[in-house]
């Protein structure tokens, strides 16, 4: 079933980007990793150009990683973005508020990959899955922000599934997922629960959860459903 999943992804991406370059911000994590590779895998090496985007001393040792693993390391483009960052918040007065300057750290990669897919004549593949798009754990205009998303049709723990399917390093599908926006953060921290729980509640299946993990994925569902509606259309 996964073997089909992957060949349906890879067919549609052929469709969607017939002759045109693919641009991807590579950050480490499993979803970019498996977007990166499904490209690979259906547009060829040479129509892909991977990017690598960290904010000041970020370790990006993952994402170079998966970049070399699959024989683009001569390809990845890298561009810091700090100064870009520390000049906004600066700009804005933005001093402890992390999330407002993660927002702006996902909204500055935003800016500069679209610019360069721009430059490149490309299109940018989103990196989103179904379960981030549920529970609208996402930042609006910025990571959320592409042309195409080959693993939107996917929950978190299919995405972890197809990364053994295609033979990722290890590393890809079992570190503990982070957006890597704040120092120490991992998602299923922020969010009070873990991916596993939370597609389970997602798809409807609820038995022998706990209840109160039930009500934490609800309510979030709920508290960022705007963010699938908006902007508000007369």
């Amino acid at each position: 079933m996964l073997s089909n999943k992957i060949e349906i992804i890879q067919k549609w991406l052929k469709e969607i980007y017939r002759e045109k370059k693919a641009v991807i911000a590579v950050s480490g994590g499993v979803d970019s990793a498996v977007a990166l590779t499904l490209l690979v895998k259906a547009l060829g090496k040479e129509r892909v150009i991977p990017m690598s985007l960290p904010y000041g001393e970020q370790d990006m040792t993952d994402a170079k990683l998966i970049t070399r693993w699959n024989g683009l390391e001569d390809k990845m483009i890298e561009i810091n973005i700090a100064q870009m960052v520390d000049t906004t918040t600066r700009e804005l007065q933005i001093t402890d508020e992390a999330l407002r300057k993660g927002n702006i750290m996902a909204r500055m990669r935003m800016i500069v990959v679209f610019d360069i897919a721009k430059k490149m004549g490309g299109m940018v593949c989103g990196t989103e899955n179904k379960t981030e798009q549920l529970l609208g754990y996402f930042t609006r205009f910025g990571d959320s922000a592409s042309d195409v998303e080959p693993i939107a049709s996917l929950y978190k723990t299919e995405v972890w599934e197809i990364a053994k399917e295609l033979g990722l390093p290890e590393i890809f599908y079992t570190k503990a997922p982070t957006a890597g926006l704040w120092s120490g953060q991992t998602d299923e921290t922020e969010m009070g629960f873990s991916y596993k729980d939370a597609d389970r509640v997602l798809s409807g299946d609820i038995e022998n959860i706990d209840p109160a993990i039930v009500a934490k994925v609800e309510k979030m569902v709920q508290a960022n459903k705007f963010k699938l509606e908006v902007p508000y259309l007369l």
